[in-house]
């Protein structure tokens, strides 16, 4: 469970052992890829997700990064074999240890200055609800079906982050509901609530996502990290004491070159080509 990965950078050179990845221009596609189990994490593959997401923060040339499941599925959520089996033997220290292990996972997630666009088709549940959950924006599909499945399998709906973020996303009252009972939300309802950002026919819904991951990926990347920042930070600050770290942040912002550039292409009636700094 303390497995460490020596992440090399530049990410394009990495080679996963657990999941595959490939950087196309400055964006970067995770892929879950165990098709034939609907893509379920085991121990090793939280431990490199959670690595390679330290490892962005580092990464000058990736921008953006989409995460997605092959053979018509997100995630299946923990192995039933390779994770839960094993955990029924382990004693109160072991189990912390998985449990802030999956938590630092969606920590890097958040921490790492890249915005993360989920593509989710299929199965999305238990751990994969929580990578979902867990990145920025959403693009899901009619057929996916979303479950915070833990309350099914006698455990609480508090893990790794969900009884703080989702409710951010979808509102409390919702997030009580999908918590407690731990039902599966379709795609048109994920979209309705808030969950999903849009949706996309399965066939289009890779390219869609890549293609948002792009546009993202040619913008002001320093001021969209700021923001991804600033949007973390500020769930645990008053109204008053957020807008003065936003007034410090834009200030920041306003000393980098794409501001400059933005101008100046104004100015000039073109479009901005933004670098980053």
């Amino acid at each position: 469970m303390s497995d460490r990965f020596n992440i090399t950078l530049p990410i394009a050179d990495y080679r996963p052992q657990h999941f595959l990845l490939e950087v196309k221009g400055k964006v970067a596609t995770i892929t879950l890829n165990r098709p034939d189990r609907k893509n379920p994490l085991t121990f090793e593959s939280y431990a490199e997700l959670r690595d390679l997401f330290r490892a962005l923060a580092y990464e000058d040339a990736v921008k953006a990064v989409v995460i997605t499941g092959a053979g018509g599925n997100f995630c299946s959520g923990g192995d039933v074999f390779e994770i839960i089996e094993p955990l029924l033997g382990k004693d109160m220290k072991g189990l912390l240890e998985f449990t802030q292990m999956t938590g630092d996972t969606v920590k890097a997630m958040r921490a790492c200055p890249q915005p993360i666009v989920a593509a989710i088709d299929g199965v999305c549940v238990g751990a994969g609800a929580i990578l979902a959950m867990a990145s920025d924006m959403r693009f899901g599909t009619g057929e996916a079906r979303v479950a915070f499945l833990f309350n099914r399998v006698g455990l609480a709906g508090c893990d790794m982050g969900a009884c703080s973020i989702l409710p951010r996303i979808v509102g409390q009252g919702r997030a009580s509901e999908l918590l407690f009972t731990g039902r599966a939300m379709g795609g048109e309802e994920a979209e309705r609530w808030g969950f999903f950002n849009r949706l996309e026919a399965p066939e289009a819904l890779l390219g869609s996502a890549q293609e948002f991951a792009k546009r993202l990926a040619d913008g002001p990347t320093f001021a969209n990290g700021v923001t991804k920042k600033m949007l973390h930070m500020e769930w645990a600050m008053g109204v008053d004491e957020a807008i003065d770290q936003e007034a410090l942040a834009q200030a920041l912002c306003m000393q980098t070159e794409d501001f400059h550039r933005a101008f100046h292409a104004f100015a000039n009636k073109t479009k901005p080509v933004f670098e980053g700094d």
